[in-house]
């Protein structure tokens, strides 16, 4: 992994941005989208129409990282246009014309992951968010205003929210514009089907009448109206007025030839292996356990910054090594330090910064979910799988622990907490020990009987909480020969192998995005003449007006 201009850098800062202006009053920020055209990630396609890409979106989703740490006074997000007529034409289909298949997947899943943040932070901690929609709003800018807790459309004749992916490209929206349209809003069916096959959208009364919007407002009362939901919704928020945020400084990372090194996480990749070793740093020294000592320590407080990389890492692994397909998930540290963290984070779970960090965690938890790599964790010496550590191992697809029944010294042991009991949920709502167990109560009970315990490998495998409990004679063999194996295998094949698998049991709308509109996704874009493939814009005209269709979604 080299630094070059070709690899994509998830950091980066409001000097920064190219496409979102970012402003705040009192308990209302409003995140205006006025996409620079000419600034799009890669060459060969101009955003035009406020037509996003990966770039426009990593702005979003530090943008809104930004408001939850830095602004905690505030309770409401506007999101907009910064531009005259439209609000925005989504996906630039020109991008995804020159994209690869490897390439239009992670920048859909990123996006998904992106707008699912936002329920997620209305959920759980009172951020609300608003779209205030002021123009043509079609494809992916529809998705994100769908997003939100409310969408305000313009009343102008001429604004109109769209899915026309269907009608113009035979492909299905990409980031659960289908999936909102029904199980969120409540569009009746058979409204559903002709809004999502009617390429000119629905405008004024009738987008309200059918539930796509919630309310309408003449361009004379728009901006008042907005101003009036935006207020209504933070007086449902328990956001705190007073509080001082903490900035988000940057990531401290140095980037290798084959190498990612945070100061608690790095990956380490061997190319001839075609894997990637992730090794997650347990804390050291003495930590903070009172909410002033926290806030004093700003981004570096052990639990953000911990969070921060391991975001980052599984981020820049997932664009930029295609070709490393199985990731091996380590720990390395003390695990009473892992414990100590997770009773700091229960005992001060409602203080809006340690539940803004919570919330970190469960999204970057989530991220490594829905990651289309193989997931295989190894349980060795100088390990600290537990608590909130325990949570990666159960992520994965499989977990491997080393037997050391003669030298309990250097046995590893894997301790489950409090806090994998449902502190951080799945996508399906579920904690993962619930999904492990199919949320079967004798399972579960018999680990909860086991809570806080150290337990070998032996008694974890008992338990049903690894795969696999291999001595020390057998280790190096079954772990190779298991990793050697999964390498050889089709990574596509197993992204919907491994898609399936991890979401078992309860289905929700956040599964259903990622469980079955991206998997579709996974085929349509490799086909001939898909998305952004020459054949297909002659079907829809030419010169500017092939050019305004393709831009639409």
């Amino acid at each position: 992994m080299s630094d070059t201009p070709n690899r994509v850098d998830y950091q980066t800062f409001p000097e920064r941005y190219k496409h979102w202006k970012l402003r705040f009053d009192g308990p209302v920020a409003t995140l205006a989208a006025d996409f620079d055209e000419n600034g799009g990630l890669r060459p060969g396609y101009k955003l035009k129409l406020n037509s996003y890409d990966l770039g426009v979106d990593i702005e979003l989703a530090d943008a809104i990282n930004r408001i939850r740490f830095e602004h905690p006074e505030v309770r409401t997000v506007v999101v907009t246009s910064g531009k005259d007529k439209v609000f925005c034409s989504g996906a630039n289909i020109f991008m995804l014309g020159v994209s690869s298949h490897a390439w239009k997947v992670n920048f859909c899943k990123f996006t998904n992951e992106t707008r699912n943040g936002l329920e997620d932070s209305s959920k759980y901690s009172g951020l609300k968010f608003l779209a205030a929609i002021n123009g043509a709003c079609a494809g992916g800018g529809y998705e994100l205003a769908l997003a939100c807790d409310e969408i305000v459309l313009v009343d102008d004749r001429n604004s109109a929210v769209s899915l026309p992916e269907v009608p113009l490209l035979g492909v299905l929206p990409g980031t659960g514009g289908l999936t909102r349209v029904t199980d969120k809003r409540h569009v009746r069916h058979d409204l559903a089907d002709v809004f999502c096959t009617t390429v000119e959208g629905v405008r004024g009364q009738k987008a309200k009448d059918w539930r796509l919007v919630d309310e309408i407002a003449k361009p004379a009362v728009f901006a008042e109206q907005v101003r009036s939901r935006a207020l209504a919704l933070a007086a449902l928020s328990d956001r705190p007025a007073g509080a001082k945020g903490i900035a988000l400084t940057p990531i401290r990372r140095v980037i290798e030839a084959d190498a990612l090194r945070y100061d608690h996480v790095e990956v380490a990749i061997d190319r001839g292996k075609r894997t990637a070793t992730f090794t997650i740093k347990a804390p050291t020294g003495t930590q903070p356990t009172t909410v002033a000592a926290i806030e004093s320590l700003g981004a570096g407080w052990y639990p953000l910054a911990l969070t921060r990389e391991l975001d980052d890492a599984i981020l820049s692994m997932r664009t930029n090594e295609l070709d490393i397909g199985t990731w091996l998930v380590k720990t390395d540290g003390e695990a009473g330090a892992v414990l100590a963290m997770d009773a700091t984070l229960l005992e001060l779970r409602d203080h809006w910064l340690v539940r803004e960090t919570i919330g970190y965690l469960r999204r970057t938890l989530s991220r490594l979910d829905v990651s289309s790599r193989s997931l295989f964790a190894l349980i060795e010496p100088g390990s600290c799988f537990a608590g909130t550590f325990l949570e990666l191992a159960l992520a994965c697809d499989r977990s491997y622990m080393l037997s050391l029944p003669d030298d309990a010294r250097r046995a590893p042991a894997i301790t489950v907490g409090e806090v994998n009991f449902g502190l951080y949920p799945m996508a399906t709502g579920q904690s993962r020990l619930q999904r492990r167990f199919y949320g079967e109560q004798a399972p579960l009970e018999a680990v909860r009987a086991k809570a806080g315990q150290p337990l070998d490998a032996d008694q974890a495998f008992g338990l049903g909480l690894v795969t696999s409990n291999p001595d020390d004679i057998d280790w190096v063999d079954e772990t190779r020969i298991a990793i050697e194996e999964r390498v050889a295998m089709s990574p596509d094949a197993l992204t919907g192998m491994e898609a399936n698998l991890r979401f078992n049991g309860t289905e929700t709308m956040f599964t259903r995005i990622f469980g079955r509109l991206t998997a579709w996704q996974n085929w349509i874009f490799q086909r001939p003449n898909a998305v952004g493939e020459k054949g297909a814009l002659k079907v829809y005209g030419k010169g500017e007006k092939a050019q305004f269709d393709w831009n639409r979604v």
